[in-house]
């Protein structure tokens, strides 16, 4: 329980009315979950606005109300606190409420469309391997040092962040690896966090149905690093075109890695294997347990973050040639006829491409390479055609079918991903609405030697459908199908 002034330390522009005194022993910004002693933020979104429910949070026993508009009635028992911008206001707030956690953290955020969880679960496995206690914040899962937690969200909401981050502190976590996605810079869902850094991985074409304009989804992973501080480090992709536009105005110290450019910190994919592949780091040879130049790209950025926290070089290179995969991030299974198949996340245009690239990097060109793939409803329908044109363009056999519908109709879906196969590759797309029935058709389909990837879900264990979601995972269905236990 804190007072209302001591959750106000450090904010600015802010009027408030009322008693600052009040005691606070709760935060929400859901008016069903207030109670008496809890302060309401009333939040502005893109579809609900929290003011609309300032009414029933009072009701519900809220005594102070965190706003940006303060009714023109306002009710004399409740304390108001206004501000120009309630989103970053609350963030900070809940900082205070939990104890400022993010200040006894390094805390490090990765953005970007492609590699986020995997180069910040590498970064979590590689600092645990080095004898510190860390925390995850990420698509996959949450964790507290070794305490798994489910993950809803790439990044949670920001009363979740501090709650997390105050348990890390609290089990004698000194670092902090995060996702941080676009939807949540946009929405201010990491203010309040102090951040020892910040990793830029890469961007293409996704979350359109949200920003309206790749303008615009830029500029939103732009204004992480625009905020970070003198004090944090910022890391960018030089082989990336907007590499060097994320840091232009961030006053973190600039960091630079790259494959195919000069940069501070260099890789070199040196051989390919569907098991591994040989790099070369800054001039010294590891091998990895990892396939594709993405992978390479994100090896380098775990490379350069762990160096750039102080961690010593030889030690990180010896866990780079330790790590594995991420979950659902180019898994591999053989099936005791010699069928490769490769579960992957990919489900934007680049990544389609990326792992593709993977594949066709170690196979010899004689196998059959198949390629199962659908496009989430209500999400970005733009990406549709240009992921089947992807998948078209570097397989022998493309077959589409669904993934996340959601509440759209899934051969709707299908039929405007078919929109982006070529004249001269039509013949060789198929579509089988039914998920498991596509992943079947490939398997009987393909001869030994032959490779399945089948993209889109990776990690994920349901499919979402008419609001509804339906134990499925990709992993499971292949191992069926196999008759194998075996992963990657």
């Amino acid at each position: 329980m804190k007072s209302l002034a001591e959750l106000l330390i450090g904010i600015h522009e802010l009027k408030v009315i009322g008693d600052v005194t009040s005691m606070i022993d709760e935060l929400a910004f859901d008016s069903r979950k207030v109670h008496s002693g809890t302060l309401f933020a009333a939040l502005p979104g893109s579809t609900v606005d929290g003011h609309a429910y300032i009414d029933v949070a009072i009701q519900n026993g809220a005594t102070v109300v965190l706003c940006e508009t303060v009714p023109v009635n306002a009710d004399s028992r409740i304390t108001w606190v206004q501000t120009p911008d309630a989103s970053v206001t609350f963030g900070k707030i809940a900082a205070n409420f939990y104890d400022n956690p993010s200040q006894s953290l390094a805390v490090v955020g990765i953005t970007g469309t492609n590699g986020k969880t995997t180069t910040a679960t590498l970064l979590y496995r590689m600092f645990r391997e080095l004898g510190h206690k860390v925390g995850l914040l990420s698509t996959v899962c949450n964790f507290i040092d070794g305490q798994q937690l489910v993950a809803t969200h790439t990044t949670p909401d920001p009363l979740q962040i501090q709650q997390l981050m105050a348990k890390m502190v609290a089990a004698g976590c000194t670092y902090c690896f995060m996702e941080v996605s676009s939807h949540a810079i946009d929405q201010d869902r990491i203010a309040g966090i102090d951040f020892a850094g910040g990793v830029f991985s890469n961007l293409t074409h996704d979350h359109l149905d949200y920003h309206k304009t790749f303008a615009e989804y830029r500029n939103a992973k732009k204004k992480f690093f625009d905020n970070l501080s003198a004090q944090s480090f910022a890391i960018t992709n030089l082989d990336d075109k907007n590499g060097m536009f994320m840091l232009q105005n961030s006053a973190a110290k600039k960091i630079t890695y790259a494959l195919k450019t000069l940069a501070d910190f260099k890789v070199k994919v040196l051989e390919s294997h569907f098991d591994g592949m040989l790099i070369s780091l800054d001039g010294t040879e590891v091998w990895t347990h990892f396939v594709g130049n993405f992978n390479a790209s994100n090896l380098l950025a775990v490379y350069g973050t762990a160096l750039s926290l102080g961690a010593d070089r030889e030690e990180v290179l010896r866990i780079i040639s330790l790590l594995k995969p991420v979950d659902g991030r180019f898994e591999t299974f053989k099936s005791p006829t010699g069928i490769f198949a490769v579960v992957d996340y990919a489900h934007t245009p680049d990544a389609i491409k990326n792992v593709l690239s993977a594949i066709n990097e170690v196979r010899t060109g004689n196998e059959t390479l198949f390629t199962i793939v659908g496009a989430g409803g209500d999400r970005d329908k733009t990406k549709r055609p240009e992921m089947a044109l992807e998948a078209a363009k570097a397989s022998n056999k493309v077959i589409l079918t669904s993934d996340n519908p959601r509440s759209e109709d899934p051969e709707v879906i299908i039929s405007e991903m078919a929109k982006g196969v070529p004249a001269d590759k039509a013949a060789n797309v198929l579509s089988i609405t039914n998920r498991k029935e596509a992943i079947r058709t490939a398997c009987m389909m393909a001869r030994p030697g032959d490779i399945i990837l089948i993209a889109g879900k990776g990690h994920e264990d349901y499919q979402e459908i008419k609001g509804v979601k339906y134990h499925f995972d990709d992993r499971e269905v292949i191992r069926e199908i196999f008759n194998v236990t075996n992963q990657n």
